[in-house]
């Protein structure tokens, strides 16, 4: 049989944009991220789709842990509902029937998403990080697992690719947490290393019980943002493996997340009493410019050494595709037609939104 007579690979067709489940993640997905959902925009439809069902997810299973109340047990709720998920007969939520849709399309490594449970168990607990190892941990789970899942819907699954994207996913927690120490102090959570905070004369129980911005504290968070930015250069060339028309998308999300450092050290590092935002305007020209970035970026001739804290990540999914085979990604629409569809998409939005205010206004 000759090339040509092959039959492409085709998504489910169950994994509709339009479905009801679908749509509800969607809604999720404008409400939280505004990054995610900023680069996610330049995803293929193919992957698009499955990352709002993999975020819609992602978002409810930390919510829940993070809204528990005292006596309830979320992180065995969120394995009986993956229990259930795997089973192939998700629990009554859209979320799982979403996520359900994509583990049977994609055959998800249950590992993944265990381990972000691991670390969603971790916020739970209280867990503090004595150094920066210990935090890469911590990244790896909330983040990294994350990273590795969308790498893996993508395809195809490259051990190296699916490296670089954990050690991207960590970069970005690294930076959310540099951008959020304030926030997380009054909640009673330090992740900034106690190390590096003992190396800088902050005493960190001390402080806890009163966070303040001051030099040493300025000195830790930019720091972290250092070895962010060590994590995003390394991640950087792992962009040029994925295929073409996902190259962009991440390209974007890497750019937007590395600016909320820059922005955050214009700002002088505090962290501490305001929480540093990318504006709309910024987050659009970086947009942009990843479209013309990402053109020449080159896979790095020799692959760095793993990141300590993912190898047991990738390690997982290596023996996942031992067990089911490599997959080619599907093939994409033509730009046109990728264009034509999200013009599609906004017009039936703002109709929507149109037809919403027409009914609240009528008396």
């Amino acid at each position: 049989m000759s090339t040509s007579d092959r039959a492409a690979p085709v998504a489910n067709p169950e994994l509709n944009f339009d479905s009801t489940d679908l749509q509800a993640c969607v809604a999720m997905m404008q409400g939280g991220s505004k990054t995610f959902f900023a680069a996610s925009r330049l995803l293929p439809p193919r992957v698009r789709i499955a990352a709002i069902a993999l975020y819609a997810f992602c978002r409810v299973a930390d919510d829940l842990v993070d809204e528990a109340a005292a006596g309830d047990t979320p992180l065995d709720v969120l394995q009986e509902r993956l229990d259930a998920i795997y089973a192939g007969a998700p629990n009554d939520h859209v979320e799982d029937h979403a996520l359900s849709l994509v583990v049977q399309q994609y055959k998800l490594p249950r590992h993944l998403l265990d381990a972000l449970i691991e670390g969603f168990a971790w916020d739970a607990g209280g867990r503090t990080y004595d150094s920066i190892e210990d935090l890469h941990a911590y990244g790896a789970r909330v983040a990294g697992s994350v990273g590795a899942m969308m790498s893996w819907i993508m395809g195809p699954q490259s051990m190296d690719t699916l490296a670089r994207a954990c050690e991207l996913g960590v970069a970005m927690q690294l930076t959310n947490i540099a951008r959020d120490v304030g926030h997380d102090a009054r909640i009673g959570r330090l992740y900034l290393p106690r190390r590096w905070l003992i190396e800088a004369g902050v005493n960190p129980d001390a402080w806890m019980a009163q966070p303040t911005f001051t030099p040493a504290i300025a000195q830790v968070i930019e720091r972290l943002l250092d070895e962010a930015d060590r994590l995003y250069k390394q991640a950087h060339s792992g962009i040029a493996a994925l295929p073409p028309d996902c190259r962009a998308a991440i390209c974007a999300a890497s750019m937007i997340y590395s600016e909320i450092g820059h922005q955050l050290r214009r700002e002088g590092l505090n962290s501490v009493n305001k929480r540093t935002v990318v504006s709309t305007t910024r987050k659009l020209m970086l947009l942009a410019s990843a479209w013309t970035q990402v053109h020449w970026i080159r896979v790095a001739p020799t692959s760095p050494e793993p990141l300590a804290a993912i190898v047991g990540l990738v390690q997982g999914c290596r023996d996942a595709t031992q067990q089911t085979g490599n997959k080619a990604y599907f093939p994409n629409r033509a730009m046109p037609e990728r264009v034509a569809w999200m013009l599609d998409l906004f017009e039936r939005r703002e109709n929507e939104r149109l037809d919403r205010n027409a009914l609240q206004q009528t008396p």
